[in-house]
């Protein structure tokens, strides 16, 4: 799919500029329940994009240092295991942090996840058909099957 990490980094930075926006929705409309998104709040849709990205952030520090990543098969045996449960508690998990909090990690994981990316040699990723995989369903795909969801927050945000 990519040949180059440049590539991949360019069009992830596009694909997550637009979730961007969420930063911007006023506190007192940050926790509303939008029934156009699953019933999640700016706050709950932040929590289950970002903590997707912390995963795939922790799998590249881990590749950044060495050719597997533990953080992949644990991940995997968890999803396997709990399915959308785990997604409840990490929603769950957000709504326990400080709004300054949530916005402040919308600002950063994106940027530090792509700053590991550039020092993961190549054959650890783009070159590795696995984990290559993994980067694009945590990043490029799951911005796609939530481009919905943020809609419906922006829309009822206004």
């Amino acid at each position: 799919m990519y040949l180059d990490a440049l590539s991949f980094l360019e069009d992830e930075r596009d694909a997550w500029r637009p979730y961007e926006a969420l930063a911007a929705i006023p506190d007192d409309r940050f926790d509303r329940p939008v029934d156009g998104a699953h019933g999640w709040s700016a706050r709950d849709l932040i929590a289950h994009m970002v903590g997707w990205q912390q995963f795939a952030l922790t799998i590249a520090k881990e590749l950044a240092v060495g050719e597997t990543s533990p953080e992949i098969a644990r991940i995997n045996a968890e999803w396997d295991a709990r399915g959308d449960a785990l997604n409840d508690e990490m929603i769950a998990t957000w709504r326990g942090l400080s709004s300054a909090e949530v916005r402040d990690r919308l600002q950063s994981v994106a940027g530090e996840l792509r700053g590991y990316l550039t020092v993961v040699p190549e054959s650890r990723w783009i070159k590795h058909p696995t984990h290559l995989e993994t980067f694009v369903e945590e990043t490029l795909e799951h911005y796609d099957d939530h481009r919905a969801d943020l809609e419906a927050v922006l829309a009822a945000a206004r």
